[in-house]
């Protein structure tokens, strides 16, 4: 059983810095993580709010299609796979800034960053696979039954399985905390997400992305 439970989508620039943070306190403490899926297309599926513009609907859709290709990965490669596919997307579409080429050139996009996690980049066609969506569906079900109907991604569970699981949708951080501070935003988030009861902590307020 892993240690942590990650869900996510690949568009999320949110997601994308959270998971390093993940990573860095993973490569200090040798934690176990699972990589799980959340799909913004499905969570904004009735959404008619104004600013779920044209541009918002396709890059969900766009995250969507990495997720059928992670989907797959996870039931034929292994989970590992999935975080190896998942780095690529994330450094080449949000550290390096490619998010055009990701929206642009889809299906190259997709075979390139296969090929730099060194997988098959043929794979890539199974993005257009909606057999796929069933168990994108499940993971999101799952994710939204643990944190609640009215968040984002990614989500969080701590110790799944165990007694006092906890899941939390976030943090949601600005930038990757290293060294001794990412330990130590491990250990509160953890503490606060495995207290029964505690059910909320939050601020509006966000500085910009930062991947460095």
């Amino acid at each position: 059983m892993a240690d942590l439970e990650f869900f996510l989508d690949p568009v999320c620039p949110w997601a994308w810095i959270t998971s390093r943070w993940v990573e860095e306190v993973r490569s200090q403490r040798n934690y176990d993580v699972r990589w799980r899926f959340i799909s913004l297309k499905i969570l904004n599926a009735n959404n008619i709010a104004e600013w779920y513009s044209p541009e918002y609907k396709h890059m969900h859709a766009m995250g969507h299609e990495a997720l059928r290709i992670a989907a797959h990965l996870d039931a034929v490669e292994g989970n590992a796979a999935v975080g190896r596919f998942y780095a690529a997307v994330g450094t080449e579409g949000h550290t390096k800034g490619r998010r055009d080429d990701f929206m642009a050139r889809t299906d190259e996009f997709f075979a390139e960053m296969l090929t730099i996690a060194g997988l098959d980049s043929s794979i890539a066609a199974v993005s257009k696979n909606g057999s796929l969506d069933a168990r994108i569906a499940d993971d999101t079900e799952v994710a939204l039954s643990r944190a609640g109907r009215d968040v984002g991604t990614p989500i969080l569970t701590f110790r799944p399985g165990a007694a006092d699981e906890g899941s939390f949708f976030g943090p949601v951080i600005a930038r990757i905390p290293r060294g001794a501070e990412a330990l130590r935003l491990w250990d509160a988030v953890e503490i606060v997400a495995t207290t029964p009861g505690v059910a909320e902590l939050k601020r509006s307020l966000r500085d910009h992305p930062n991947f460095s």
